[in-house]
């Protein structure tokens, strides 16, 4: 089963955006500037890192670089079973479970993080990462250090965030490292956030997700605050509204997609912090971080390998070498074979013979339909001869599960 994970403030970087300028997804831009009244190309392109760390900018930039690198995914014929996203990112995985509009996403992004940043004027706070401490012994770190200090980010086995004013931080950071913790690292953020001293923020942010239209997400998506899969538009606003003020359970959110039957995690956006979280946490999982344009074979080469397919429901469990690889459906539904693709030796249909016995097998090129499953179809990123169909005429596929094999080869002639 493929997840989609989508990262937080934190992980934008100065040019993220330059490596997709010649991609067709970078067309969003144009749109997410429109619905947000900002230049984001520029923001995207030429911000400087001290511009990218003001609060209101680097969730917005970091909300439409992950949807540039959404399209680019999802234009390989690849969507998820579920989706999940850190604190913003949270608001990606809506916009690709579709229960939000790019532009309702925007919209929400907008007003949060200037939301966000008015708060932290009003209460400054700040932010430090604690590692090698239990869940429990930062709790109690924070309880201790007696002052406006909460843990805000449950991240990965002995890796917890807390935040809060500047002495209470510190203070708590002293008893963490009496507790056990190897290192208190300061985060360079401008306020506390996923604690009370958000407060001022939501308001505003209530305002704005009454006026946005969810729908029932199409996948399930796991939230922050409580880490279980919601299915139901209605709950959302609710989620969104909670989480200002609440400590992000990305390691609870982490097993619960496991639980869910994830078989491989992709981070979708700028930087690589939550596959590294992916791997401390759920180290038997596959993880991969999609970035940049170059990453998107490497996202294709790790859906194809045999340790993914492995886990995948239905797969037969051959060898796949270099040369060769598997188009995988987009969607969980009924198969339909496209029927001028053969096989050799197995006609027009996959298990069915008749009087095309023997033809050549057909020459599959990137983009051409090799099927439909339910409404969805089913296009290959791979240029390739086809060896074998993996799924039968009506079979009911998951989605992640392989349908064709081809070998990876030029055409004759």
């Amino acid at each position: 089963m493929l997840v989609f994970t989508f990262p937080g403030q934190g992980s934008q970087r100065p040019g993220m955006g330059r490596p997709w300028i010649d991609h067709p997804s970078w067309e969003l831009v144009a749109e997410a500037s429109a619905a947000s009244g900002r230049d984001l190309a520029r923001l995207l392109l030429e911000a400087t890192m001290e511009e990218l760390t003001a609060t209101a900018n680097a969730q917005l930039a970091t909300f439409v670089q992950s949807l540039v690198v959404l399209d680019a995914v999802e234009r390989l014929g690849l969507s998820p079973a579920a989706c999940a996203g850190h604190s913003l990112g949270e608001y990606t995985a809506l916009v690709a479970a579709g229960a939000l509009s790019v532009e309702d996403g925007v919209r929400l992004v907008t007003t949060r993080g200037e939301a966000m940043g008015r708060a932290a004027e009003d209460a400054p706070g700040t932010m430090a990462a604690l590692i090698g401490i239990a869940d429990d012994d930062a709790d109690v770190a924070c309880r201790r250090a007696e002052g406006e200090v909460w843990v805000a980010n449950y991240n990965a086995p002995g890796q917890v965030v807390v935040a809060g004013t500047a002495e209470a931080v510190a203070a708590c950071s002293a008893v963490a490292r009496e507790l056990g913790a190897r290192k208190a690292l300061p985060l360079p953020v401008s306020g506390a956030f996923h604690t009370p001293l958000m407060q001022a923020a939501r308001p505003s942010l209530r305002k704005s997700l009454g006026d946005a239209a969810f729908n029932d997400p199409e996948v399930p998506v796991v939230a922050n605050v409580d880490a279980r899969a919601h299915g139901q538009a209605g709950d959302w606003p609710g989620l969104l509204s909670a989480q200002l003020c609440s400590p992000v359970r990305w390691r609870q959110s982490l097993q619960t997609l496991a639980d869910l039957g994830a078989s491989i995690l992709v981070e979708v956006g700028p930087g690589g912090v939550l596959t590294g979280l992916a791997r401390r946490a759920l180290p038997g999982l596959a993880a991969v971080s999609v970035a940049t344009p170059g990453d998107l074979d490497t996202l294709l080469d790790a859906v194809a390998s045999p340790e993914v397919l492995a886990r995948v429901p239905g797969h037969p469990g051959e060898h796949l070498y270099m040369s060769e690889r598997v188009v995988v459906s987009p969607a969980t539904g009924v198969f339909s074979p496209d029927p001028t693709v053969r096989a050799p030796g197995a006609g027009l249909f996959p298990g069915t013979a008749g009087e095309d016995d023997g033809d050549e097998p057909s020459w599959i090129a990137v983009g051409d339909l090799v099927g439909t499953v339910g409404a969805a179809e089913v296009r290959t990123p791979f240029a390739g001869r086809v060896v074998r169909w993996l799924a039968a005429p009506g079979e009911r596929v998951q989605l992640g599960q392989p349908v064709i094999w081809l070998r990876l080869q030029e055409p004759e002639g």
